[in-house]
């Protein structure tokens, strides 16, 4: 509890690639209860393998990972935002969970979406800030929501084309 972003980073041993899903359609609802995020977030799911920093090399630099981020949705290509663009590294996240909390080993904490400003040459990591950059560049979104049926696959990358998280690959089926 308390300590310092500086000290944080040295308490970060093991990093993994994470595809946190919301359920967009229940969200504005939960949301106006007062309870927050609860239903409209689903389990995780988790790449195969978390790494050490030192395994990421000079991809792990402040705290963030420079990898970049590919994402495919239904076997296309729609983004490939790199994580060293952070606002925030890992250490700051940490540093401000455990601002008034103690956090025990095995604590998982996540960045949030990947995204880059140069948004329309990278693409983006999230369905819903698609959505949102047509509303601002078009009035209305152009692209649906995720439906039954489609896939998504999320794969970070270093420049050597290493995947050391390994891959997430997804379809969306009825429970």
């Amino acid at each position: 509890m308390g300590t310092t972003a500086e000290e944080a980073l040295k308490h970060i041993r093991l990093i993994v690639q994470i595809n946190d899903w919301s359920l967009r359609a229940i969200a504005p609802i939960e949301m106006k209860t007062g309870f927050g995020w609860i239903q409209a977030k689903p389990a995780c799911s988790m790449a195969p393998f978390a790494v050490t920093p030192d395994e990421l090399g000079s991809a792990w630099h402040d705290g963030r990972v420079g990898l970049d981020l590919i994402i495919d949705w239904n076997g296309r290509e729609v983004g490939r935002a790199n994580g060293a663009a952070m606002a925030f590294g890992f250490h700051e996240l940490v540093a401000h969970a455990a601002l008034t909390r103690d956090l025990v080993a095995g604590t998982v904490i996540g960045s949030g979406t990947v995204s880059n400003a140069n948004y329309a040459e990278v693409g983006s990591s999230c369905i819903s800030e698609i959505r949102a950059i047509e509303i601002i560049a078009h009035g209305a979104p152009q692209t649906p929501f995720m439906a039954f049926g489609d896939t998504v696959r999320m794969t970070a990358v270093g420049s050597t084309g290493r995947a050391p998280f390994g891959m997430i690959d997804q379809e969306v089926v009825r429970a």
